[in-house]
C-alpha cells in the first residue's frame, strides 16, 4: 500500500502528548538542544489555562505519515494583536517537523485554511504564541545551545517555511559579551550614562524582596508602555501580568535587576534573567517532583545571563536611561559570578539599541527570523 499522509486537529489527551512528545522524537541527537519546560509549554500551546487565550482563539494540528506523527503546528487569532493593530492577522507557532516537505506543506496549508476561515487575510510566525513570548525561527546560530527562553529549531526548517510561501519580514538579533566587558565603558556611553544620571536626578536600586510582587508589576508596567510604538508590539493583559509575575517569582534574582527612579517614580528597568537551561536540560524540562528544587539550589552556580529588557517610558528613551539601568547592573551581575551576558533578543528594526550594543563590544551570535504569508491563495476550511 502506499504511505499515507494526514493532517488533523488535536482534540484528545493521546492528541496533545504526541504533539508535545514530537519535540523529544526529533532533537534526540541533537546535542545543542534544550527541552522546554513541558508544563509552561502545555500551557502557552492552550492545553491547560493561560490568560493569553482570554482574548485569543487558537486550533493545533498534527500531520501523521503512516500513523505516526511526524509535524505539529498551532493556528492562532490574537484578538488582542487585531485590535490594537486594526488587521486581520492569523499566525501560526509551536512549528516542529521532520525533513519531509510534503508533510510540512499540508500541515501549515491545513493552519492557514482554518485561519482563513476565522476571516484572517494573512498570516505571521513562529510566535508561542505571541511576541510577548517566544518567538522566532533560528536561522544563524546552530552551533550552541539556546539561553533560556528563547527558540532552538533544526538548520533545515527555515526551508521548509519558505517553501510554503512565507518570506522574512523582519529579523532579532542576540548578541554575546563578556560581563567584565560591558562593564568598561567607552568613554562616549559614559559620558551619557553620567550626563542623563545628573541631568534627571536619577537614583538606581534593584528589585525589593520585601515587595517583590509590587516591583515585578512595576517592571511589566514599564514594560508594557516603553514599547507602544514598537514593531509588533500588543500590550499584555493584566491577567498575563499577573501570570508571568507567578512565574517569574523564584526566578529574578534581585541583583540581577534595576529599577530607575526619578523623584521617586519608577521611570526605567533592567531585566536579567540566568541561563537556567544547563539545569533544564538536566532535568529534562520536568518541574515536578524535583525539578524546581533543583533549579532553586543550583542558580548560583550558573555564570550566564540573559539580558532580556531594559525599558523605559516613552518620555524618557532619549535621553540614556537606559543605559543608566544597564550600567547599574553590571556591579550586581560581576558579584553574583556571571560571565557573559546576552543580549537577546533585539528587533533588526531597532538599530538604536543593537548599534549601542555592538559599540559596547557584544557580538551577534544569533538570529531568529519572523515569516509573513498571504492567505489569498488559501481556500477557507
Amino acid at each position: 500500500m502506499p504511505p499515507t499522509l494526514e493532517c488533523s486537529q488535536v482534540q484528545s489527551r493521546r492528541d496533545q502528548r504526541e504533539f508535545i512528545d514530537l519535540e523529544k522524537e526529533i532533537y534526540r541527537d541533537d546535542p545543542n538542544w534544550v527541552p522546554p519546560l513541558w508544563y509552561d509549554l502545555r500551557e502557552r500551546v492552550g492545553f491547560k489555562k493561560h490568560p493569553f487565550y482570554d482574548n485569543a482563539d487558537a486550533r493545533s494540528f498534527v500531520v501523521r505519515r503512516d500513523g505516526r506523527v511526524v509535524g505539529r503546528v498551532a493556528a492562532i487569532v490574537n484578538h488582542a494583536h487585531n485590535r490594537y493593530h486594526d488587521e486581520k492577522r492569523g499566525f501560526f507557532g509551536f512549528y516542529q517537523c521532520y525533513d519531509d516537505i510534503e508533510a510540512s506543506n499540508l500541515l501549515l496549508s491545513t493552519a492557514c485554511a482554518w485561519l482563513k476561515g476565522q476571516g484572517m487575510t494573512d498570516v505571521r510566525g513562529p510566535a508561542n504564541p505571541s511576541l510577548n513570548y517566544e518567538v522566532g525561527l533560528l536561522v544563524e546560530g546552530f552551533d550552541t545551545p539556546p539561553t533560556f527562553l528563547i527558540s532552538y529549531n533544526c538548520e533545515y526548517y527555515g526551508r521548509l517555511i519558505e517553501a510554503f510561501g512565507f518570506e522574512k519580514v523582519q529579523d532579532l538579533y542576540c548578541y554575546d559579551a563578556s560581563i567584565h566587558q560591558l562593564d568598561t565603558l567607552d568613554p562616549k556611553m559614559k559620558f551619557v550614562i553620567e550626563e542623563a544620571t545628573r541631568r534627571f536626578k536619577v537614583e538606581c536600586r534593584p528589585l525589593s524582596r520585601k515587595n517583590f510582587t509590587k516591583d515585578v508589576f512595576t517592571f511589566l508596567d514599564i514594560y508594557n508602555q516603553s514599547l507602544q510604538q514598537t514593531w509588533g508590539y500588543v500590550p499584555m493583559s493584566e491577567a498575563e501580568i499577573k501570570h508571568q509575575a507567578t512565574g517569574l517569582k523564584h526566578l529574578i534574582v534581585p541583583e540581577l535587576t534595576s529599577i530607575a527612579e526619578i523623584d521617586g517614580r519608577p521611570v526605567g528597568s533592567g531585566f536579567g534573567l540566568l541561563d537556567y537551561n544547563p539545569i533544564v536540560k538536566q532535568i529534562g524540562g520536568n518541574l515536578f517532583p524535583f525539578g524546581w528544587l533543583k533549579i532553586l539550589t543550583g542558580k548560583k552556580k550558573l555564570k550566564r545571563l540573559r539580558m532580556i529588557s531594559t525599558n523605559v517610558l516613552p518620555e524618557y528613551q532619549k535621553w540614556g536611561l537606559g543605559l543608566v539601568t544597564l550600567a547599574r547592573m553590571m556591579p550586581g551581575a560581576i558579584e553574583y559570578g556571571i560571565e557573559v551576558g546576552e543580549f537577546s533578543w533585539i528587533l533588526e528594526s531597532n538599530s538604536l539599541s543593537w548599534g549601542t550594543v555592538e559599540r559596547g563590544g557584544a557580538v551577534r551570535t544569533k538570529v531568529q527570523r519572523i515569516y509573513d504569508r498571504s492567505l489569498s491563495d488559501i481556500t477557507a476550511e
